[in-house]
């Protein structure tokens, strides 16, 4: 008798036990389509059915992701009510948890046939249209955030375009059984939110709560090492030696700038900008920081006026002259202005004066966020990057500044191209970022017009002109209240035309604590001005020079500046940058 007790043990151990741990999943295969302006992308999704359980997975087709990406998938268990979100990275997973049902979304219940309804509603504006089969028993719905509903999802409608679609429904007996499980670091689901773009967003933290101001100048380096914050001109700029990745050309990059006053409460001129070939046997910008403005290439204007390193041009400092010798082996090439990133103007005094005056109605904010796209620069934010920030000021206590570069991913795919000719060529900046050093102010346009040469090699190639152009002259003549065009010349034939002007600055009032206030209720930081506002960015403007014949051609700007007038005088920050795509 306990033989045969034996042997039944074995039999039920070995068949009829792994029989019933064998799970089999029903799977519902569906289309998922993403359309853009001329096609539609497919892509695959699956719910695999076991019991009252739902693994929904998009399918992975990605060869080589890039850094983190995450491996997805979604499991509703129906008989608690609960769907788990899991995130699994090489060093963790992570998952958020929801209930299924939800009374906040009110669904139009359309019966199509005896065997069909449709649920229909609007969410932020757009019409969702789910249409179901109630044929069978089973629940089946890839988008379970919706809600509950009966019946299996045949197809979702977005606008009237079709988001998801049923396919085939086949078994499948390999189910991983872990998959039935929730598992992973629990989150909420905003916590899931910033964990995913703090891993797929690539940032570089460039300065953290660096003061520009006057008289915080370090001791100058030849030698300068990287990350580390050095500050010139008085302590006006700040300067930093980087590394930044080489990234494939799906990623968008912008700058975000964080500033605050310290003690100046004016609304102050800065520039976020990169030195093109710093740290390369070229002359460049970093010789102006280094040693004096003076030492670059410079424009003499008709009244006799200097202006150093606006425009490309060969240095005449000693430690290159020699290599532009005939019997040179070695030439260094031509100097190239700094590229501005961004443009921007500090408001009248936030953080530091958000005290000084109270006004009803008006919150003053903490500090001020600018955040810029500079894709198109983006030549020149890989490898060994020079990046500086200035602003101008000569105030001890100055602006506290952070600044982060930080590029999104459009694609999935890490794929770098080889074959990559987009080409970055600065031509003009007469922002004087070394006021404080003693670079002029670009007050040429008073007396000339300026000219720059460049090179096209292709008329194939798509041409861009990136332009930014503010003035100043802060009196009621000066050309920071009064519009000015801006001509634009190519071979001496005028292209273009610009008049920079912002008529929305009253909008800012909440960055201006200490904005004079006038009689007539209007406050200094409400006027407009010649391309810029205190407390915003300046945006480029893009003109298109593709068509262009291969060869040498002129740029000249030309703009009507005003006259000095009770002390002051008007001047024109303006750079100009050529974008040449394969």
């Amino acid at each position: 008798m306990k033989r045969i007790f034996f042997i039944l043990s074995v039999f039920l151990l070995f068949f009829i036990i792994p029989a019933r741990a064998q799970r089999v999943a029903t799977v519902y295969n569906y289309n998922s389509y993403e359309y853009d302006s001329d096609h539609r992308d497919t892509s695959k999704m699956t719910v695999s059915q076991v019991e009252n359980k739902l693994i929904i997975r998009q399918i992975n087709t990605v060869k080589n992701p890039i850094p983190g990406f995450a491996d997805e998938w979604t499991l509703v268990d129906q008989s608690n009510d609960s769907i788990y979100y899991h995130y699994r990275y090489p060093d963790s997973t992570y998952c958020a948890v929801s209930t299924q049902s939800r009374n906040d979304i009110k669904w139009d219940t359309q019966i199509v046939d005896s065997k069909t309804t449709r649920y229909v509603t609007s969410i932020n504006s757009n019409r969702i249209e789910l249409l179901f089969s109630t044929k069978s028993k089973a629940n089946i719905n890839p988008l379970p955030y919706y809600g509950k509903f009966k019946g299996t999802l045949k197809q979702m409608t977005r606008n009237g375009l079709v988001q998801i679609e049923l396919g085939d429904i086949i078994s499948d007996k390999n189910i991983d059984p872990k998959l039935l499980q929730p598992s992973g670091i629990r989150k909420t689901g905003r916590e899931i939110s910033n964990i995913k773009r703090e891993r797929m967003v690539i940032t570089t933290h460039v300065f953290e709560d660096e003061q520009i101001c006057w008289g915080k100048e370090k001791p100058t380096l030849s030698d300068i090492p990287f990350d580390t914050t050095l500050h010139y001109a008085g302590g006006t700029l700040i300067l930093k030696r980087i590394k930044l990745p080489k990234l494939p050309a799906h990623y968008q990059t912008f700058v975000e700038l964080r500033q605050r006053s310290n003690g100046d409460a004016y609304d102050r001129t800065g520039s976020v900008f990169v030195i093109p070939n710093a740290g390369k046997m070229h002359p460049t910008f970093l010789d102006a920081i280094l040693y004096h403005p003076d030492s670059l290439p410079t424009v003499t204007g008709k009244n006799g006026e200097r202006y150093q390193g606006i425009v490309p041009g060969i240095s005449q400092m000693q430690k290159y002259t020699a290599y532009y010798q005939p019997t040179s082996s070695f030439n260094p090439g031509p100097y190239f202005p700094p590229v501005e990133l961004m443009r921007f103007f500090t408001p009248f005094g936030v953080g530091k004066f958000n005290d000084r005056v109270r006004i009803d109605g008006l919150e003053w904010n903490d500090e001020t966020f600018y955040k810029q796209e500079v894709t198109d620069l983006k030549p020149l934010l890989e490898g060994e990057v020079w990046i500086g920030c200035f602003i101008g000021n000569y105030d001890g206590g100055g602006h506290i500044v952070s600044l982060d570069i930080k590029s999104y991913p459009n694609d999935y795919e890490w794929t770098l191209e080889s074959n990559n000719k987009h080409i970055v060529e600065p031509l003009v900046n007469t922002c004087n970022v070394l006021e404080m050093a003693g670079q002029n102010y670009g007050r040429i346009f008073g007396t000339d017009s300026l000219t720059v040469s460049f090179w096209v090699a292709d008329s194939n190639q798509k041409t861009t002109l990136r332009y930014i152009s503010t003035g100043h002259g802060g009196w009621g003549g000066g050309d920071e209240f009064n519009p000015k065009e801006n001509e634009i010349f190519i071979d001496g034939q005028k292209r273009f035309s610009h008049t920079p002007w912002r008529c929305d600055c009253g909008r800012y009032r909440e960055w201006n604590p200490v904005s004079g206030n006038f009689w007539n209720g209007l406050s200094s930081s409400d006027l407009s001005r010649s391309g810029w506002c205190p407390g915003t960015a300046t945006q480029p403007v893009y003109f298109d020079l593709t068509g262009l014949k291969p060869g040498n051609h002129t740029l000249t700007i030309a703009i009507p500046q005003g006259k000095p007038m009770e002390g002051g005088f008007s001047h024109w920050n303006v750079s100009a940058t050529l974008i040449i795509e394969n």
